[in-house]
């Protein structure tokens, strides 16, 4: 069985203030390309399909295109929900669905997984929606029995306890289950919303195993955590870069196929094959004077830009030149070499004199001491308004 896993798609997401929805939909038609060319079976996608709750109506109009092109192709298309998605409204008119779509957002849908046939037999997928521990503690507890420990583990552990126990009532079968979490030992980025609960936001991977194949989402770089699972287990990563802490990934989507079952006790043997998704445009991060990042320019013009400037001064018009030569301009920081950064806002005091006020500030935002010269300039300027005031 071919199986395409691909996660966090964050449909209606900006990079710093660019609207992504383009490049999010060239994405889509690239996937649903991808999916037919391959003879893909099943796609899974565990969750943040939106970048937030209550989507703009741009992004549910994508989405809805994209589900309805992706079961054209034949594919069975199995999705849960994220920590950004509302479970309740992705999984709005789930029962309305067209064949082929199975949005498994809710707790009890644990217990119901997707059964799809190959040649060698039946194939569970589950779906592990996002599990907010101050809920889901209460709503996997046993009947009778006190709410879990407020805890990522506990009620993963829980819900995957009912996994293993509804695979176990279908000898044969071969399970993979689709789980939006932070599991222990894989490599974050800036761009994912934390999920500490009690100051731990991770599962321990040893939680994660005894299944076929486990299809991770939340982590937007892909990644391999099988050796410490214990079990086929990969993060696909975002199709897209969200954040500069990202401009390293290779982004990616993973084809997975999945082979008969193993003998008793045994897994299925598992190949997971990464396919390399298109780049709308470079993030680039480039760090130096104005100058050596001015002569850059021929290079990465075209990039989304950080630029990250280290004169001693802060150079004049220092936006406008960044902006003429570099028209992807996300983000600048200015960070002069040799200056400490201060460890607060100075504090004014009444008596002080205005000039050691401007000389503290100037401080504070340069991160180092007013040279002779910027010196000179506040003085000047400082004489100048209070002649201007004796006059009046």
């Amino acid at each position: 069985m071919k199986i395409l896993h691909t996660s966090d798609w964050h449909l209606g997401r900006t990079l710093h203030k660019v609207d992504l929805h383009e490049h999010q939909a060239a994405f889509l038609d690239w996937l649903v390309d991808l999916v037919e060319a391959e003879g893909v079976d099943v796609v899974v996608i565990p969750g943040d399909v939106y970048d937030r709750a209550v989507p703009a109506v741009s992004s549910v109009t994508l989405l809805d295109r994209a589900l309805a092109r992706l079961a054209d192709t034949g594919a069975t298309v199995v999705l849960t929900s994220g920590n950004h998605d509302s479970p309740e409204r992705l999984g709005f008119g789930r029962s309305l669905m067209r064949a082929g779509i199975h949005l498994l957002t809710d707790l009890p849908g644990i217990e119901h997984p997707v059964s799809v046939e190959d040649e060698h037999g039946e194939v569970l997928f589950f779906g592990l929606p996002y599990l907010e521990p101050d809920r889901a503690r209460t709503e996997l507890a046993r009947e009778g029995e006190e709410p879990l420990p407020r805890s990522h583990e506990a009620v993963t552990r829980a819900a995957l306890d009912r996994v293993r126990e509804r695979a176990a009532a279908r000898p044969g079968a071969r399970t993979v289950v689709l789980a939006h979490t932070f599991v222990t030992g894989g490599e974050a980025s800036d761009s994912e919303r934390d999920l500490s609960v009690g100051g731990v936001d991770s599962v321990p991977a040893g939680v994660l195993g005894g299944i076929d194949y486990l299809a991770l989402g939340h982590l937007h770089g892909c990644q391999d955590l099988t050796r410490s699972v214990g079990a086929p287990a990969w993060y696909s990563g975002s199709p897209l870069a969200f954040s500069f802490s990202e401009r390293s990934h290779r982004k990616s989507v993973l084809l997975v196929e999945l082979g008969a079952p193993g003998a008793e006790g045994e897994r299925a043997e598992v190949a997971v094959r990464r396919i390399e998704t298109p780049v709308p445009r470079r993030l680039t991060e480039l760090r130096g004077t104005l100058e050596e990042i001015l002569a850059r320019r021929d290079e990465h013009a075209g990039d989304w830009l950080k630029a990250v400037v280290t004169d001693p001064a802060r150079p004049a018009h220092l936006q406008e030149q960044l902006r003429e030569a570099y028209p992807h301009l996300l983000l600048t920081e200015y960070a002069p070499e040799g200056r400490a950064a201060s460890a607060g806002t100075p504090v004014v005091r009444r008596e002080q004199n205005p000039l050691e006020v401007m000389d503290e500030f100037l401080a504070h935002v340069t991160g180092g001491d007013p040279t002779e010269a910027e010196h000179d300039v506040l003085e000047r300027a400082y004489s100048a308004v209070r002649r201007q005031q004796e006059a009046s």
